[in-house]
């Protein structure tokens, strides 16, 4: 199986600027792509900020693809990287989701997963589909964030074939931080989890403490947590389950 270039978008999207988070993704997106890598992760919502509902409700939430998605599928064609977005949904009839979008190289939206723990984010729907996304042949279970908490979800992506969890994530520490769950979904599955984090703050949570991880086994095999958004790239060989580098690189947006 291949070796994979992965870059994790540790950012500081600011809840409810959601043009400000369009061009921070975009130019985090590029300068990613500069690099050479294979995927390009965000963390949850990294679109509208976690807590964006009480600043601007959820009217100008729309269908997927929308114009400003579209336009992002052409960049993401033109730097041929692969992207996992998270980003707000509206579906057909109406209900809104916490979503992670993947697009391909060729610009084409290939999956999406809808957030199924979605009862503490207040203004969405709870997803119910569960199918590993099929990234250039490797099969993706996502996790958004809070879906790690109880291992039934990733049990679930296990059993349908995932050979990775992704885990885009706005989870600060604290009274209700994390508290082992990703550590213990890599346990119980055997597979290794990538969880992209973020930094800054929303209305009520912190995230300067919140740490981007690379989990193997229970142990952390790479932590990065920072006060701007970084770009934190590695290699992994998927045939062996194990990274190829001995760290992740670290690069600030500029």
């Amino acid at each position: 199986m291949k070796k994979l270039k992965v870059a994790f978008l540790h950012l500081l999207p600011i809840a409810g600027d959601i043009t400000h988070n369009q061009r921070l993704i975009e130019k985090a997106v590029q300068q990613a792509a500069r690099q050479g890598v294979d995927w390009i992760i965000t963390p949850e919502l990294a679109l509208s900020g976690l807590q964006f509902f009480q600043k601007i409700g959820t009217e100008w939430i729309e269908e997927q693809p929308g114009e400003w998605m579209t336009r992002f599928m052409k960049l993401v064609q033109s730097l041929n990287v692969n992207v996992f977005l998270g980003c707000p949904e509206k579906a057909a009839g109406g209900e809104l989701f916490n979503s992670v979008f993947v697009v391909n190289r060729e610009g084409r939206l290939i999956g999406s997963q809808r957030k199924v723990t979605s009862f503490i984010d207040d203004w969405s729907t709870s997803g119910t589909d569960l199918e590993p996304i099929s990234v250039e042949n490797v099969k993706v279970g996502v996790l958004i964030c809070a879906d790690a908490y109880t291992k039934q979800i990733a049990d679930t992506f296990l059993a349908k074939g995932a050979e990775i969890l992704v885990a885009p994530s706005a989870w600060g520490p604290g009274l209700y931080g994390p508290a082992g769950e990703w550590e213990q979904r890599s346990v119980d599955t055997g597979l290794c989890v990538f969880v992209c984090n973020r930094t800054g703050e929303d209305e009520s949570v912190s995230f300067w403490e919140a740490e981007s991880l690379v989990i193997k086994d229970g142990k952390h095999l790479f932590s990065h947590k920072s006060k701007q958004s970084a770009i934190l790239s590695f290699e992994w060989d998927m045939g062996k389950n194990e990274p190829v580098s001995e760290d992740w690189d670290v690069e600030y947006l500029v």
